[in-house]
């Protein structure tokens, strides 16, 4: 994988570059729709492709390992021979859906215990069986495997679970260097960067992660419960350290307020799940704020779900939607799902036109607050 920088804005840390991967290219800022089993929620792959213009796609680690399972994935030649997405894909390591089990895991030193949700079976990740896990998944970034301790952790937990998380770093690096790819294309590995609200283990980690040059680097545990004043600062703090000519990623976050947010702050790459999971709950995002699509004002509003937006906003009406959404058709979800993602790349896309322009933080200054009003 390489990282090239283009451009870096004159009044903030916001920058543009382009990762090149065996699968494509991936123009930043990016925003990443998450496929958890494989598949976007609602959205045919054509239509990410056309549509959403979705330039890379998640997997999540934990919940393929569960099902299909490894052996389905590598008999079809990896996530992409199986779900047909030529793209590249990313894979999270697990590690924030394990640790979100609690009371059906057990944390100790070697890796962490677990049942699954599914049918309560007993299954045990480690930083070296979680290497391997997506190396049969076969996502162009690999991450690794880390505890994701809780946002309101006290620090001599945090201080401990940081400790543990870069030694499972030091297990995923050796192991992914002692394999191979599967598939005939390279993989990437990112560390993630852990340390709660507490700048001085966030520097900590920072620091230990941009030793290893690694081609890429994330900042998990954010997100998680703090006020968004500390998600900016303990940005701000990892992105101080981190190198700059290497891609950051933002793990879930987050609001498109969030995410402009956080391009100035020198963030490259996003996902989060709230395009999707708000607009299946008939919450639409767009330029001019949030549309609760089941409120009765948009019952006779024949306009465009979005007349800037993307085909399926300008082929279907609010009033018709709305009706959908009332009458709880699929099809109501879907449209919606595929409009919310297609306003997220689109304000990554319009974000990184503007610091190519030079005017990013003005843009930026200019729609924040009505990003986030409800209309």
């Amino acid at each position: 994988m390489k990282f090239e920088l283009q451009h870096t804005d004159n009044a903030s840390d916001a920058r543009t570059g382009i990762i090149t991967t065996d699968h494509g290219q991936i123009k930043t800022p990016i925003f990443m729709p998450v496929g958890t089993c494989g598949s976007v929620k609602g959205v045919h792959f054509r239509e990410l492709r056309e549509q959403v213009k979705a330039q890379i796609i998640l997997g999540n680690t934990y919940h393929l390992y569960l099902r299909p399972g490894l052996d389905t994935l590598k008999a079809a030649g990896g996530l992409h021979g199986f779900n047909g997405w030529e793209r590249p894909i990313l894979t999270d390591s697990g590690g924030f859906q394990v640790f979100s089990l609690t009371g059906i895991r057990k944390l100790k030193e070697e890796g962490c215990e677990f049942r699954s949700h599914i049918d309560g079976s007993k299954h045990f990740f480690t930083p070296e069986n979680v290497m391997d896990t997506e190396r049969i998944i076969g996502a162009d970034i690999m991450m690794a495997f880390d505890e994701c301790p809780p946002g309101q952790s006290d620090y001599q937990y945090a201080k401990k679970s940081l400790g543990m998380t870069q030694r499972w770093l030091d297990r995923c690096i050796k192991r992914f260097n002692e394999t191979e790819p599967l598939y005939g294309y390279k993989q990437s590995l990112f560390p993630i960067v852990q340390g709660c609200t507490y700048k001085d283990l966030r520097r900590e980690a920072a620091k230990f992660i941009a030793d290893k040059g690694a081609d890429g680097n994330a900042i998990g545990g954010l997100a998680v419960g703090e006020p968004t004043e500390v998600m900016y600062e303990m940005i701000e703090v990892v992105n101080e350290i981190l190198p700059k000519d290497k891609p950051r990623y933002l793990m879930g976050v987050g609001t498109p307020q969030n995410i402009l947010e956080a391009i100035e702050r020198g963030v490259d790459m996003f996902d989060c799940v709230m395009p999707t999971r708000n607009g299946r709950n008939a919450m639409l995002f767009t330029y001019n704020g949030t549309m609760n699509m089941r409120n009765k004002k948009w019952e006779k509003d024949f306009s465009p779900i979005d007349p800037d937006g993307c085909e399926t906003d300008l082929v279907y009406t609010k009033a018709y939607l709305h009706h959908l959404f009332k009458a709880q058709e699929l099809l109501a979800m879907q449209i919606a799902s595929i409009h919310n993602l297609a306003f997220y790349l689109r304000l990554v896309t319009d974000a990184r036109q503007h610091i190519e322009q030079g005017d990013f933080v003005t843009w930026k200054n200019s729609i924040i607050d009505q990003l986030g009003k409800r209309i």
